[in-house]
């Protein structure tokens, strides 16, 4: 008796009870490594921009690298979005004149709350599939269970004597429905509050850049005003 062969031997239910946990593990693991890089490229260009950003360089020069950047099809971190898509809304209510000290900075933390949001949400991506695995397929293994112990239990009623190698094979198919459950949904759990950890502590820090450039830009207005 094999793990193969029971698996061959189990029931239609089973069989599609198994190969949908087998689906969920491979799916959930392409999610797991595709996560993996997006998060730890958003890390490595967060650092990167911050080391730029508060390395002295001009404000334009530090905006036309990126805005090169992008025209050449290279990608750009999040916080770099959030800090372009604000000076470029600074930029362009300072020149169009008209507007008050308080309508620019309006204007450009509104801009840089659009971009975060955007951010965000790229960084969540997929996370709630996750999130579904890790709570569903244990239910689904617990299913085949079922289906594999009740064969066992009727196999024995036809039986006139009761053996173990009449309810050994359903209950050693239910047992594997019950490990690929687990084995599905422990990994999606663990990446889940991992990532989802990970993404706050971005997210976070995206907020207090946010912050710090906006009171850059209010100081600027302020000392154009002087």
């Amino acid at each position: 008796m094999s793990v193969w062969t029971l698996i061959l031997d189990a029931t239609i239910i089973v069989q599609l009870v198994m190969l949908t946990l087998l689906a969920a593990s491979i799916v959930s693991w392409v999610m797991i490594i595709q996560r993996w890089l997006v998060l730890s490229s958003a890390e490595q260009g967060m650092y990167g921009f911050e080391k730029r950003f508060w390395s002295g360089m001009d404000l334009s020069q530090l905006y036309r690298e990126g805005s090169s950047q992008q025209k050449e099809n290279q990608p750009t971190g999040g916080m770099e979005n959030i800090f372009r898509a604000g000076f470029k809304e600074f930029m362009r209510l300072r020149q169009q004149g008209g507007v008050s000290s308080e309508g620019v900075m309006a204007g450009a933390q509104r801009a840089m709350r659009v971009a975060y949001s955007r951010e965000e949400e790229k960084l969540e991506k997929n996370l709630p599939f996750l999130a579904t695995v890790g709570s569903v397929t244990p239910y689904i293994g617990l299913f085949g269970t079922v289906i594999g112990i009740m064969n066992s239990f009727i196999g024995l009623a036809e039986q006139n004597q009761a053996t173990l190698q009449v309810v050994a094979p359903g209950i050693a198919e239910a047992l594997i429905a019950t490990a690929m459950g687990l084995f599905a949904a422990i990994p999606a759990v663990v990446a889940y509050n991992r990532y989802s950890h990970r993404v706050d502590v971005i997210a976070q820090n995206y907020i207090t850049f946010t912050e710090e450039f906006a009171g850059i830009l209010h100081r600027q207005v302020a000392s154009v005003q002087k």
